[in-house]
C-alpha cells in the first residue's frame, strides 16, 4: 500500500508516507457497537435488493461487474473529491507516473461544480504549449461535453496513443465564445527544476513538481549557482512553487530540507488523533544563512504547500505571492486486486505550529501582484483561481468553522446557451491569447519583485551591524 498527499489530478503521484498500522484499524472495527452493525446489515440487503431488481428488470441488459463498479464510485463519491474507484486503466496510470514521465497532454484539472477546470498545465508540455492556462474550464472532450465528469473519467479521455490529437472545447473567464484547441498527445517528460542567475549573488530555482528527483535536483541547481558566485558568495535564492500541484512527500521533506536543519517539517493525523506521523527536517544538508524568498500562487498545492509553510513557520523564508490552492489532506492507495485500486483520504496533515491548511491555503506574508499595469498584455497571468474550497464535496477544516463556498457560476456560460436557442453556430474566436504561460525569470514581473524583497536582506543586514 501506497499514500499520496498531491492534488486528485490527470497527473496522479505517489508517495511513500508510512501507513497507518493495522492494529489501529482493527481498533475503530472493534468500537462498532451491535446497533450499528444492525443497520450495516439493513442497508446491504437494500442494495441486495435493488442490485437484483436492476439486474432482472433493466431496459438493457448489464452486467454484475459493471453494477458493482458504479456502486463503489458513487460511494467514494460522497466522500470527498480526492477520494477515488480506480478503474484498470487510471490504476496503470497510477503505478507509472512518478517517474514525472507519462503519455498524455500534460493537464492538471480538478471538478469544480461538475465543471472540469484547469489547475495547471505542466511546463513544456503539449497543453502549456497549447497555452491552455489556469482557470479555464474544459466543457468537452473530442466534442463529448463534460458535465457531470468525475476525474477518472477525464484521465480516460485525455489519454490516449501518442502522437494522437485530442480536441479540447475550452471556455475561459471574459471570453464570448468557445474556443477549440486541438492538443497532440506525447510522452511527456515534466523538466523539475529551472535555475537561473538573476544578478551577481542572486539565484533563481524554479521547481515545477515534488516527482522522485525534485530534492535532489535543487540540491544541484543550489550547488551550481554557489559555484557560479564563488568566493563572493551566494546572497539569496528566489525559490518558484507557483503553478506546482504536489507531488511525493518524501521530497517535500527532503526539499525543506535543504533550507531547515532541525525541527517538525509535516505532520500527518488519521481517524485516530493518537495515530500521529511526524516528519523532521534531516540534518546535515541545509543552507542555514541563505537568504530565500518563496513565490507561491492559487495553483501551488498539497506537497508544495508542505514545504512554503514550513519554510515560513520556521521563519526561514519570506513567502511572497498569493495564498495557495489548500488541499491539507493525504490520500492512500489500495490495489485491489484485478487491476483495481482505491485511493482513499485517510489523514489530514498539518504545519510545523499544528496548523491545517484545509480549505485556507498557506497565506504569504506580502502580497504580490501578478502583473505590472504597464505591461498587463505582456506579463499578466490572466485565469480564474480555483483553490480547494471549491471543489464539490471537500473536506472542512476542523480547526475553523465551515465556509462559506464561492459557488462557480455558470451565468458565464449564458451567452452560449443564448446562441444554441438561437440557432447561432459557435465559432473559434481567434488565438491571439493562446500563447503559453512564460515563467521567465528575467522577464517575469513577480521574480523581480521577489529579487526586490530578496536584495533587501543585505541592507537589513548592514544597518543591523551599524546600530
Amino acid at each position: 500500500m501506497v499514500t499520496i498527499v498531491c492534488m486528485n489530478t490527470v497527473l496522479i503521484t505517489l508517495l511513500s508516507l508510512a501507513s497507518f498500522s493495522p492494529s489501529a484499524q482493527a481498533a475503530t472495527a472493534n468500537a462498532s457497537n451491535s446497533t450499528g452493525m444492525n443497520d450495516r446489515y439493513k442497508n446491504l440487503e437494500l442494495f441486495q435488493k435493488v442490485l437484483q431488481f436492476v439486474e432482472k428488470n433493466y431496459v438493457d441488459p448489464v452486467k454484475n461487474e459493471e453494477l458493482m463498479n458504479g456502486a463503489i464510485k458513487g460511494m467514494l463519491e460522497t466522500l470527498d473529491p480526492h477520494s477515488n474507484f480506480l478503474t484498470p486503466e487510471v490504476f496503470r496510470d497510477v503505478k507509472i507516473d512518478t517517474s514525472g514521465k507519462f503519455a498524455g497532454v500534460g493537464i492538471e484539472v480538478v471538478v469544480k461544480d461538475d465543471i472540469l477546470t484547469v489547475l495547471a498545465p505542466m511546463e513544456d508540455s503539449p497543453a502549456w504549449k497549447a497555452g491552455i492556462q489556469p482557470g479555464d474550464k474544459i466543457v468537452k472532450i473530442n466534442g463529448e461535453s463534460t458535465k457531470g465528469f468525475t476525474l477518472s473519467e477525464a484521465v480516460l479521455k485525455m489519454r490516449g496513443k501518442d502522437g494522437s490529437p485530442v480536441v479540447f472545447t475550452i471556455y475561459r473567464k471574459g471570453w464570448n465564445k468557445f474556443k477549440n484547441i486541438t492538443v497532440k498527445r506525447e510522452m511527456v517528460k515534466v523538466k523539475t527544476v529551472k535555475s537561473d542567475e538573476l544578478e551577481a549573488g542572486y539565484g533563481y530555482i524554479r521547481l515545477a513538481q515534488f516527482n522522485e528527483t525534485a530534492a535532489k535536483e535543487v540540491g544541484a541547481a543550489l550547488a551550481k549557482l554557489e559555484k557560479v558566485n564563488g568566493k563572493d558568495g551566494l546572497k539569496g535564492i528566489v525559490f518558484d512553487l507557483r503553478t506546482n500541484p504536489g507531488g511525493l512527500l518524501d521530497q517535500a521533506v527532503d526539499v525543506a530540507s535543504l533550507f531547515i536543519d532541525e525541527g517538525v517539517i509535516v505532520s500527518t493525523v488519521g481517524r485516530d488523533p493518537t495515530q500521529k506521523d511526524i516528519r523532521y527536517a534531516k540534518k546535515g544538508q541545509a543552507r542555514k544563512d541563505l537568504p530565500v524568498v518563496v513565490l507561491v500562487n492559487s495553483s501551488t498545492a498539497s506537497a508544495a504547500e508542505i514545504v512554503a509553510a514550513a519554510l515560513q513557520e520556521h521563519h526561514r523564508a519570506m513567502i511572497l505571492g498569493d495564498t495557495t490552492f489548500g488541499k491539507g489532506s493525504v490520500q492512500t492507495i489500495i490495489d485491489l486486486g484485478n487491476d483495481l485500486g482505491l485511493k482513499l483520504t485517510i489523514a489530514r496533515y498539518y504545519t510545523p505550529n499544528g496548523n491545517s491548511i484545509q480549505e485556507k491555503g498557506v497565506v504569504p506574508d506580502i502580497f504580490l501582484e501578478e502583473y505590472d499595469p504597464k505591461l498587463l498584455a505582456k506579463a499578466k497571468i490572466k485565469h480564474d483561481a480555483t483553490r480547494e474550497r471549491d471543489l464539490r464535496g471537500h473536506l472542512i477544516n476542523n480547526q475553523t468553522a465551515a465556509t462559506n463556498k464561492d459557488e462557480f457560476s455558470v451565468q458565464e456560460f449564458a451567452d452560449q446557451e443564448k446562441n444554441k436557442a438561437a440557432g447561432k453556430k459557435i465559432e473559434e474566436d481567434d488565438m491571439s491569447d493562446m500563447a503559453p504561460v512564460q515563467f521567465n525569470s528575467r522577464d517575469d514581473v513577480q521574480v523581480a519583485q521577489a529579487l526586490k524583497y530578496l536584495k533587501s536582506f543585505d541592507v537589513f543586514k548592514k544597518i543591523k551591524k551599524n546600530e
